[in-house]
């Protein structure tokens, strides 16, 4: 399976990390691309029919929503987690990109 970010806004963010939480960040992607859709707790979650979130555990907690075209997994935003539940705005966001996709 083949990742592909939406925008370069996306990896531009991913690279502005800390170096421990872009290496987890790096070992969860290669998990995404290993399993794909059978990718579950505690690294991937499924929020919706075609929405999914990719989790970065750690000292900084990172949120980042794909979604599967095919053989390929599109990320549609990421974002820092400050408490257990997704933000409203970056749910939005990432429901409004994956509509501009369709």
């Amino acid at each position: 399976m083949k990742i592909r970010f939406f925008d370069q806004g996306i990896e531009d963010f991913l690279l502005k990390l800390d170096k421990p939480t872009i290496a987890k960040a790096l070992r969860t992607f290669d998990l995404l691309e290993k399993f794909g859709k059978n990718l579950s707790m505690p690294h991937g979650k499924k929020i919706n029919e075609n929405l999914f979130e990719l989790r970065i555990r750690g000292r900084t907690e990172v949120g980042i929503f794909y979604t599967f075209n095919k053989r390929t997994a599109i990320v549609l935003s990421a974002f820092v987690k400050k408490t257990r539940k997704i933000p409203k705005s970056y749910l939005k966001l990432a429901e409004k990109r994956l509509k501009s996709l369709d």
